[in-house]
């Protein structure tokens, strides 16, 4: 199951405050920004810093060109896709 719509208009990264990615095929949220991963657990969002995952550049590339070519958008309703 996916998280729910409005939970995504507003989730916003822990540590800079700004959009997520959301990867419902991969359970996580994703800061492109910090390179960071947030774990979705039972359809629960694990935002807490300490246990995000730093992705590393070749994970960064393939995130991002799944998110385009999936369309996918950022969380925050008025925060832009990253």
């Amino acid at each position: 199951m996916a998280l729910d719509q409005l939970l995504l208009e507003v989730l916003a990264c822990p540590e800079d405050k700004g959009p997520l990615i959301y990867f419902a095929d991969e359970d996580r949220l994703y800061n492109p920004r910090l390179h960071r991963s947030y774990a979705v657990r039972d359809d629960i969002p694990v935002m807490l810093v300490d246990e995000a995952t730093t992705v590393d550049e070749a994970e960064h590339s393939r995130l991002m060109a799944k998110a385009e070519s999936d369309g996918l958008g950022s969380t925050m309703a008025t925060g832009p896709s990253t």
